[in-house]
């Protein structure tokens, strides 16, 4: 353990009471480090990011997660933040479960795979069912401003996504709907199954308010080759069903950048 890294756990001490253990977790995104810490009064999640993208993300998370203590919205819950020189910290509730990704992969029955499908699409139904929460407001259009800050992505080598396809998101936006909170990553790596239902929502730096087709169209990715599934999805998530072009707009055009 490095110098630096053992400051930080100094500091997050003060949160925490005295840090027993600190375990670095295999299954975590690309985006961060990820470590379970154990202590005398319980157990963290420790994430810690280095480079200049994803410092933003994990500042944005944090800032979210801080706005939404004592919320009824299912996200982990904020303990503490920390910003150094070259890396980012936010110390946060560990929650027991593991990601739909995961569920699905080892459910051992079709009926247990689409009652995992059912359960996320009843999830995120409820989600953009909410009533708007004071802290996710913003000024502005949502889709207008993911599409700037994907030119500044584009521009600087950040993204998959080049200028070109910008240019046709711009000029072929869907039909605005009515905006929604939406998650802003919704995909199954970003839900947590515990007790065999969707139950949580984890990485949370794009909750906001926008445009809920987003959200949909990252959660039905990996299951739209699956009848079955995203049928069993669609019983859970009874708002709409999208549309193709809708699906392809947000999940092969504006996600290539995010």
């Amino acid at each position: 353990m490095s110098q630096s890294f053992s400051v930080v756990l100094t500091e997050f001490e003060k949160i925490t009471g005295q840090i027993e253990d600190v375990k670095l977790l295999e299954q975590q995104g690309w985006t961060s480090e990820v470590r379970k810490v154990i202590t005398s009064n319980g157990t963290y999640l420790l994430k810690s990011s280095f480079k200049e993208k994803y410092r933003a993300w994990l500042k944005k998370e944090a800032e979210i997660l801080e706005a939404l203590l004592g919320s009824e919205l299912a996200v982990p819950k904020y303990y503490g933040y920390l910003a150094e020189s070259h890396q980012n910290h936010l110390l946060m509730s560990f929650e027991q479960g593991v990601s739909l990704t995961i569920a699905l992969q080892e459910a051992t029955t079709e009926k247990e795979k689409q009652e995992l499908a059912r359960s996320f699409g009843q999830f995120l139904h409820e989600l953009h069912e909410q009533s708007p929460i004071p802290g996710l407001q913003h000024e502005g259009n949502w889709l207008e401003q993911q599409l700037i800050q994907a030119q500044h992505y584009a521009e600087n080598g950040q993204c998959d996504g080049d200028l070109q396809l910008l240019t046709e998101l711009k000029a072929n936006k869907p039909l605005p709907v009515k905006q929604t909170i939406i998650h802003g990553d919704c995909t199954t790596d970003n839900v947590l199954v515990i007790d065999g239902k969707v139950q949580l929502f984890i990485d949370v730096a794009g909750m906001t308010i926008g445009d809920p087709r987003y959200d949909e169209a990252l959660a039905i990715r990996k299951l739209k080759k699956q009848r079955n599934l995203i049928n069993a999805f669609y019983e859970g998530y009874k708002r709409n069903r999208m549309s193709e072009s809708e699906f392809t707009y947000f999940n092969d055009g504006l996600y290539e950048f995010f």
